[in-house]
């Protein structure tokens, strides 16, 4: 039975659904109250069961395998001081180390097979290394954003203590978007075009950081890709490496996303001005060789596919 803390979240959701799709049971940890989805409810009690508990709160994790035999591990409740201001900063910063050091606590007591760790593609942000960029690129010791710094942070952890441990735990260095996500990303704009197309309103690009053009855009998962990929490493019987990119190994931009969704709604308001931000980076993309190596992965969505099915969900009642 496999334990997914954040399990009824963003990414969390879509990894259950891709776990039971191979057969596996689930058991979803989360911080407020869980309810399960319709698709997920008719499976309550027998393959999917929940549970309440702050991964903060290590007697409360402890207590969940006292109730279900938990044999792996995917931890993606964030364990990141985030959002900016939620506590003090060195308060902040304690919960959020020792939230992850909870997690593998539990794991050694329950003498599970494998953790996996959700890490992110902005690790790799201000690396002198051209894309695509494999999992063996050094790292600068410097973040520019609490996201990657508390999960540089973590990926140094989680290798220190495997090899004193013996547990195998592995880095998912994640880049989603799709249902479910936030659509005032503060690092894309493409969730919020489609959910301005959904609304049948300009998009609200004013979280972003920076303006948005047609070519921005980085190396982004469709998040049922992403959680098909977690489950496959999560599954997988050898894993030969402790860190994998989870991504679509290309550039997706905005301007990709814009004509996406003008085939579907051609009056949809989604101009932006071509080009790209002023003094951007280079183009990051991840080579993501390992994991179809080690699991046979290959994407499912392109960027058409993707973008029907996001419209499809957000007009199907759920939030906007």
């Amino acid at each position: 039975m496999i334990l997914v803390t954040g399990g009824l979240g963003f990414v969390g959701s879509h990894t259950a659904r891709a776990l039971l799709d191979r057969g596996e049971s689930c058991v979803l940890v989360q911080r407020r109250e869980p309810l399960l989805p319709d698709d997920l409810a008719s499976l309550a009690g027998r393959r999917v069961f929940t549970e309440r508990a702050d991964v903060g709160d290590l007697a409360a994790l402890l207590e969940i395998g006292h109730r279900h035999p938990i044999t792996s591990v995917v931890h993606l409740a964030g364990s990141v001081p985030w959002p900016p201001g939620a506590q003090p900063p060195l308060a902040g910063a304690r919960d959020a180390v020792g939230s992850l050091l909870n997690v593998l606590q539990a794991a050694c007591d329950w003498q599970v097979a494998r953790v996996g760790l959700a890490s992110t593609i902005g690790v790799y942000g201000g690396a002198a290394a051209p894309s695509p960029l494999g999992e063996d690129v050094p790292l600068p010791m410097l973040a520019g954003h609490a996201i990657p710094a508390f999960k540089k942070i973590g990926e140094l952890l989680a290798d220190y203590l495997a090899s004193l441990t013996g547990i195998e735990i592995v880095n998912y260095r994640i880049s989603p978007w799709g249902p479910g996500g936030n659509p005032m990303s503060p690092f894309t704009a493409v969730p919020q075009l489609v959910h301005a197309t959904a609304r049948d309103t300009a998009p609200d690009f004013s979280a972003l950081r920076s303006p948005a053009y047609a070519g921005d855009g980085f190396d982004m998962c469709y998040v049922k890709d992403c959680a098909r990929a977690i489950a496959l490493l999560q599954l997988a019987p050898r894993l030969s490496h402790r860190t994998y990119n989870i991504a679509s190994g290309r550039v997706l931009t905005n301007g990709e996303v814009a004509a996406a969704i003008r085939k579907l709604v051609p009056d949809a308001q989604v101009e932006l001005p071509e080009g790209r931000t002023p003094g951007s980076g280079p183009e990051l993309y991840l080579d993501i060789t390992r994991l179809r190596q080690d699991t046979g992965y290959q994407p499912a969505y392109d960027t058409d596919r993707a973008v029907a099915d996001y419209l499809a969900w957000l007009r199907a009642g759920h939030p906007r």
